[in-house]
């Protein structure tokens, strides 16, 4: 890799470090819905493995049941899996976009409005339910963001 290149991956570029505050965000708002979906497991007395059942037993909980089907769980699960299958792919474009050396404003920008619009979408559809379009519009806006800057990583490469 080049000195130029390395400079580009650097906390004295703005691009990287909107890049790296941005994305932070995202990995730490990504491993909070761990622990909202234990919340809600435990809130609602929900196990889903039998040997984590006997061990809430075994501590005095007698609410407990085991249920792998709980709709409070699931919504929270799926916000999570929807998380791992877009914020993933979004970090690593978003890695290749800073080595383009784009725009400061630009860049910066769509990171801002990647990560606040992944949040938007955690509380639209696991916080305060909202009715769609809310949570496709908030989807859509991290979604498209990491498509135009995969794009702009191909046209960019040789």
């Amino acid at each position: 890799m080049s000195d130029a290149s390395l400079d580009l991956l650097s906390f004295s570029n703005p691009v990287f470090d909107s890049y790296a505050y941005w994305g932070a965000i995202l990995v730490i708002k990504c491993m909070l819905m761990s622990i909202w979906t234990g919340y809600f497991r435990f809130k609602n007395h929900t196990i889903v493995n039998s040997e984590d059942l006997k061990i809430a037993e075994a501590l005095g909980h007698r609410n407990v049941k085991l249920n792998t089907n709980d709709p409070d769980v699931e919504r929270v699960r799926r916000g999570h899996l929807n998380d791992l299958e877009n914020i993933l792919p979004y970090l690593f474009a978003g890695l290749f976009y800073v080595l383009t050396n784009p725009s400061v404003g630009v860049a910066s920008t769509l990171f801002k409005l990647a990560a606040l619009a992944r949040i938007a979408h955690t509380i639209v559809y696991t916080v305060i339910v909202i009715p769609q379009p809310a949570r496709a519009l908030t989807w859509f806006i991290q979604y498209f963001i990491a498509i135009y800057m995969a794009v702009s990583v191909v046209l960019y490469s040789k």
